[in-house]
């Protein structure tokens, strides 16, 4: 049952308006579970408009800043809308260039030194920006677009891109130019990661037929050599302060040679989704079938801090769902595709 509370319920009032290029206010109704919906206003706002949400309806893709705590939500056919204020108000942000939905957990692919961002959009224009959303660059359409992609984010100037699809058998590409223009790289391939342009790692395989391990390039993608039988369950790696991380069923997995070993790193833990780092590479957030998980002490012990919000259930591994945490807030958010954005504040 929802509950609502009196300060919810004037805020909502007070915000009752909605209009592109202006903030605003989600009704705060709050779930037994902790977890409040901070879309409602905004999908309400749209329909009033007699705007229409694309396929499959309210959100689907949510992302966060960590160096700002600004958060990033997609409304399908309806563009990126940014809150600076931890999902009070939403403006959207992303001038036209963003459409369709996220598909995967992967498909908002955040720097996380912050301000740039790239968005891998199914059904919809893909974009990405440098400047925490003030300006965009949009990528060349590649037919439904996108699962997910990984950037090469180590470069002051981006380029390298390792874009993935299983629209097509799960096909990859790669793109020296930040999207405007692709390279076919074969298939299949369900998951991967960019150290640069020549270094890639993977998971072949489709969905339901996995190879067993961790496969490394160092031509671009032309060839592959297995490099290590752990299993990824994350669609991307994550690189911070120069090392690799990939979430998986064992736990967190983690590579200081550009993918050429791996090992799990601290205790074990279930996550597909993440990792999402604090205020150092020691402080870290994952999320698996139950919940969220953080450690302090880089992976040598883990607590459960937040529940799955309503009605959220993990069928894929690192698919259909997207969660972010803001570590300056401590606030979690969730965006399961066809379903209200969430977010949950310990």
């Amino acid at each position: 049952m929802k509950r609502v509370s009196c300060l919810a319920f004037g805020l909502a009032i007070l915000f009752a308006g909605v209009c592109y290029g202006q903030p605003v206010a989600p009704a705060a109704a709050a779930n037994e579970g902790g977890w409040v919906d901070i879309s409602e206003k905004v999908l309400k706002g749209l329909e009033q408009e007699g705007k229409k949400i694309g396929y499959p309806g309210k959100t689907a893709g949510i992302a966060v800043d960590r160096t700002t705590g600004d958060v990033f939500m997609v409304v399908p056919d309806q563009g990126l809308w940014k809150s600076s204020d931890r999902g009070a108000t939403f403006a959207r942000v992303d001038g036209g260039k963003i459409g369709g939905r996220c598909e995967t957990a992967f498909a908002l692919n955040f720097d996380p030194n912050g301000k740039r961002l790239a968005c891998f959009m199914l059904d919809g224009p893909s974009a990405y920006t440098l400047d925490g959303g003030k300006t965009w660059q949009g990528m060349k359409q590649m037919g439904r677009g996108w699962d997910s992609g990984c950037v090469d984010w180590s470069a002051a100037e981006p380029k390298h891109i390792f874009g993935l699809r299983h629209e097509w058998g799960y096909e990859v590409y790669t793109s020296d130019d930040m999207g405007k223009d692709w390279t076919s790289k074969g298939k299949p391939i369900v998951a991967g990661g960019i150290f640069d342009a020549k270094t890639l790692v993977a998971v072949r395989g489709p969905e339901n037929k996995k190879e067993k391990g961790i496969f490394r390039s160092t031509d671009g993608g032309n060839t592959w050599e297995k490099v290590s039988d752990l299993q990824p369950g994350g669609r991307d790696i994550r690189i911070f302060k120069g090392v690799a991380y990939w979430a998986g069923a064992e736990g967190l997995l983690v590579s200081r040679d550009k993918g050429k070993t791996w090992a799990v790193q601290g205790s074990p833990v279930e996550c597909s989704f993440g990792p999402f780092f604090g205020k150092d590479e020691k402080h870290i957030v994952v999320m698996g079938k139950k919940g969220f998980y953080e450690t302090k002490d880089g992976g040598q012990t883990w607590h459960h801090v937040a529940p799955l919000p309503p009605d959220m259930q993990v069928h894929m591994p690192g698919w259909f769902v997207n969660v972010a945490w803001d570590p300056l807030g401590d606030v979690f958010y969730a965006s399961n595709m066809g379903k209200p954005a969430y977010k949950y504040q310990r």
